[in-house]
């Protein structure tokens, strides 16, 4: 999954990329502090 990620990542670097993850929408790296800081909300870093 990982792998599949950051494949498509390196493709649009200047490009949030929300990948889905079951129901769910995900953000990871610096796209989730991107993002956050745009949509003036918190991220939430898992330990």
């Amino acid at each position: 999954m990982m792998q599949q990620y950051l494949r498509i990542k390196a493709q649009h670097t200047d490009m949030l990329l929300f990948y889905r993850m079951g129901d769910f929408y995900e953000l990871f790296f610096d796209d989730a502090v991107r993002a956050a800081k745009l949509l003036w909300m918190r991220h939430q870093q898992m330990v």
